[in-house]
């Protein structure tokens, strides 16, 4: 059973006279490294770890392996001030941490829809085995439900005996371009432990996020509970997101054949607070590395369990968010005047432009991205496909080497058939269509993520086709 008889507020974490803990970071990609460079900037002496010898290189040198708004900064300071450090060196690890975050990848495995756990076993039993004093492990990284069980029996099977070593649980929230912010400043932290000293310690370690929400005058909810719980809150939220993209790119059919405008909608939708206007925006559908996996793990989880029918809907939001991508390439087809066939569109001869290659703005990253995917798919239905993106370039290359990449942005839509809009950065939602105009062979676009001024592309000679608008 829990101990419950334990510190559950944010007040009396910041009063507790537990000294603040030396952290540790296992895998410093956009999860860990982030986080290694917030807590140092919170005041933590921060150790962070990764198998990657060139990651820890480039983290020690002060550049950062991966775009993420702010980090630089944040990274260059402390490595600077000695608050943080990078290794490779896993016993350097285990001496010098109390507190020790696992912040590894999860992904869906190979074989199926369920979470790939190795990496986190990799993690769990090269560190136990070297810990020689009384610590905490701590699940950061996105599992399935009854994980933390199964850690601690990884803990116990191949630490010392003689050495004290906990798991406990706190989930992480981050959403990518964002990320600095939600560590620094998170809208709830939740914590599960089993004794009464993890959760202290616990506590502890996230001491300076209460701090700093104390000086700026500002409440943290802070959710103590149990190790279930911990675990599905992230992938319960996740697939309630994903719920909600759902739904709004279900109506945007909808409003297509009934003559509606999907963005209106949204919008008057969104005025009702039990609603909300986050999330409500219709497009080409959710990607990235974390929406997709955690729906498909979350229903493959409850399979497991005996209670995969009350989650058989997950199925179909899948589905939903899929058939946009299709969607997308029909309507470059139907822009371009081509035939939808059987075996889909032939864009044989076409010369597309792609505004777009991460999952979201102000990222590089593109796994499983939407934008970059309907580009690969407007490929292989013969037409020749430019991609420009601010920041994901380099990684789009390695990912689709056979798609062509230009920059800047004037030179990719240079004699372009069509235009298609898929990722709905910045700069693309101020495009001069006029200027934009003078550059194409044809004006024609496609607002894959509803970012753009219909009218004002209408009104500059453009034919224009949104997501749930209505063609005019």
């Amino acid at each position: 059973m829990r101990n419950t008889n334990l510190l559950n507020d944010a007040e009396s974490i910041i009063t507790s006279g537990v000294p603040r803990p030396r952290l540790t970071f296992l895998g410093v990609g956009p999860l860990g490294g982030t986080y290694a460079a917030c807590y140092a900037e919170l005041g933590y002496e921060v150790l962070g770890y990764d198998v990657d010898e060139g990651r820890i290189a480039k983290f020690n040198a002060g550049e950062l392996p991966f775009y993420e708004r702010g980090l630089d900064e944040l990274l260059v300071k402390n490595l600077a001030n000695g608050r943080l450090r990078f290794t490779t060196d896993v016993d350097e690890v285990a001496e010098f941490g109390d507190v020790h975050f696992l912040c590894v990848g999860t992904p869906s495995r190979a074989d199926s829809h369920s979470a790939d756990l190795s990496y986190l076993e990799s993690c769990v039993t090269t560190l136990a085995p070297r810990l020689t004093r009384r610590c905490i492990i701590v699940g950061k990284s996105t599992v399935p439900v009854g994980t933390s069980s199964w850690v601690q029996q990884l803990i116990d099977r191949h630490s010392k005996p003689d050495v004290d070593v906990e798991v406990a649980w706190s989930p992480e929230f981050l959403q990518e371009s964002n990320a600095v912010q939600d560590v620094m400043r998170p809208n709830r932290v939740v914590l599960a432990a089993q004794s009464e000293w993890a959760q202290q310690l616990l506590q502890a370690a996230h001491k300076g996020v209460f701090e700093l929400a104390a000086q700026e005058d500002r409440d943290v909810p802070l959710v103590v509970t149990d190790f279930a719980t911990a675990e599905l809150v992230k992938v319960a939220s996740n697939a309630f997101l994903s719920t909600k993209i759902s739904y709004i790119n279900a109506m945007a059919d909808l409003c297509e054949v009934a003559g509606g405008d999907v963005t209106a909608l949204a919008r008057a939708m969104g005025h009702d607070d039990r609603i909300g206007q986050k999330f409500l925006r219709a497009g080409i559908g959710f990607g990235g590395g974390c929406l997709p996996k955690d729906l498909r793990a979350l229903a493959s989880r409850a399979q497991e369990l005996g209670v995969g029918e009350s989650l058989r809907f997950l199925a179909e939001i899948d589905e939903v968010n899929t058939r946009r991508r299709t969607k997308a390439v029909r309507l470059a087809a139907e822009l371009t005047d081509r035939e939808v066939g059987p075996a889909g569109p032939r864009l044989d001869g076409l010369r597309i432009t792609v505004l777009g290659a991460t999952f979201k703005p102000e990222t590089d990253d593109i796994r499983d991205s939407p934008a970059l995917d309907i580009a690969r798919r407007l490929r292989n239905a013969g037409a020749a496909v430019t991609v420009y993106d601010p920041k994901g370039l380099d990684n789009a290359q390695v990912a689709e080497p056979e798609l062509l990449y230009s920059k800047p942005l004037t030179e990719a839509v240079d004699g372009a058939d069509l235009i298609c809009v898929l990722t709905p950065w910045e700069e693309f939602r101020h495009l001069d269509p006029v200027a934009l105009g003078e550059l194409v062979a044809h004006k024609r676009i496609l607002d894959g993520m509803n970012a753009l001024d219909p009218q004002l592309w209408r009104n500059a000679g453009w034919t224009y086709r949104g997501m749930g608008r209505a063609a005019a």
